[in-house]
């Protein structure tokens, strides 16, 4: 049953005062892929951006990634209560993402179980998704929670599946991208490779447990950084932060907690929010049209929206609507 304009208004207060059943039931509206699915999030948003204060830029969405068993969502609690426990107004949303089954379509979704978080907290939320066997190690609906939570949270933490070398979408989704390593997670060449490590604004090096693994691991990561840059464009390479840390021994978790705060405070840390949609409209027109739906969108939306003096069709869902518009009146020429 579609949900109507003022049921939605009065789930977006409740989940505005971080009352949890709401807030679930907002996502799972946005992550609907039905007819009227569109119509839907398009209210969702438009309430959202007539809130007062008008605040939509506020949410810092962190991006974890990093390879199976690195500690990702041990490293996550362990950061989420720190910054719960120094500042009595935070609130944060952790959306964790889990691989779904190649053969059943399912997925396990057991990371909370990982995540020792406060119970009966209004202040921090927690929500598996599963991938859909889409790659990148986020799901085709990630993108769409998180446009709903950055704006109802100080922190979105998103925790992508367990990654390779290639799977680099969290960074089109995140203001600030962590990529997470265990000692000895490989040598030199391993950290030479193009791909995922030139995704990351700072790395962390978990599981800092044994000391001297910990520092071995720490400088040759700091070599291969400087050399990768080097390589890649000529110039003197931009320092990136390296955190030493240890879920077990709370080690190195208030300095990471500092530097989020810190980020959350300088608003120019965000990432253009108009790119980040038109790159996820592209990629699910992509997905669903190919390379001629690419050539439909630049071709007859782009330029509407370009000669749109008003603004009217600047908003995604906007966009989307202009795009089917124009693909059902090619198909009706057929």
């Amino acid at each position: 049953m579609a949900t109507q304009g003022n049921d939605i208004a009065a789930l977006i207060g409740q989940a505005s005062a971080h009352q949890k059943w709401p807030l679930a039931r907002l996502i799972s509206l946005v992550e609907r892929n039905l007819p009227d699915a569109r119509e839907q999030r398009d209210q969702i948003m438009q309430v959202l951006s007539a809130r007062e204060p008008l605040d939509d830029c506020n949410g810092l969405v962190v991006g974890v990634t990093g390879t199976p068993g690195a500690g990702k969502s041990s490293l996550i609690s362990e950061v989420c209560q720190v910054l719960l426990g120094r500042d009595s107004s935070c609130t944060i949303a952790v959306l964790a993402i889990d691989p779904s089954s190649e053969d059943s379509g399912g997925a396990l979704l057991g990371d909370r179980t990982r995540m020792q978080l406060p119970v009966n907290e209004p202040r921090i939320f927690f929500r598996s998704q599963a991938s859909a066997r889409d790659l990148g190690g986020v799901g085709p609906q990630t993108f769409q929670v998180v446009r709903l939570l950055r704006q109802l949270f100080d922190y979105v933490i998103i925790e992508t599946v367990g990654i390779g070398q290639s799977e680099v979408e969290v960074r089109q989704l995140s203001d600030h991208t962590l990529l997470v390593m265990q000692p000895l997670a490989g040598d030199q060449v391993q950290f030479l490779k193009a791909g995922i490590m030139e995704i990351p604004d700072a790395f962390v090096v978990n599981k800092c447990d044994e000391e001297a693994l910990a520092q071995k691991s720490l400088h040759m990561l700091q070599s291969s950084l400087k050399l990768t840059h080097l390589a890649l464009d000529q110039r003197k390479p931009a320092r990136r932060l390296v955190f030493m840390t240890s879920a077990m021994r709370k080690r190195g978790i208030d300095e990471l907690a500092a530097h989020l705060v810190g980020l959350h405070n300088d608003t120019g840390s965000r990432r253009d929010r108009k790119a980040q949609e038109d790159y996820h409209l592209r990629k699910w027109i992509r997905q669903e049209y190919g390379r001629y739906g690419i050539r439909v969108y630049e071709q007859r939306v782009l330029p509407l929206r370009q000669s749109d003096n008003a603004g009217i069709a600047s908003s995604y869902e906007a966009r989307e609507a202009q795009f089917i518009q124009a693909m059902e009146a090619l198909i009706s020429r057929l």
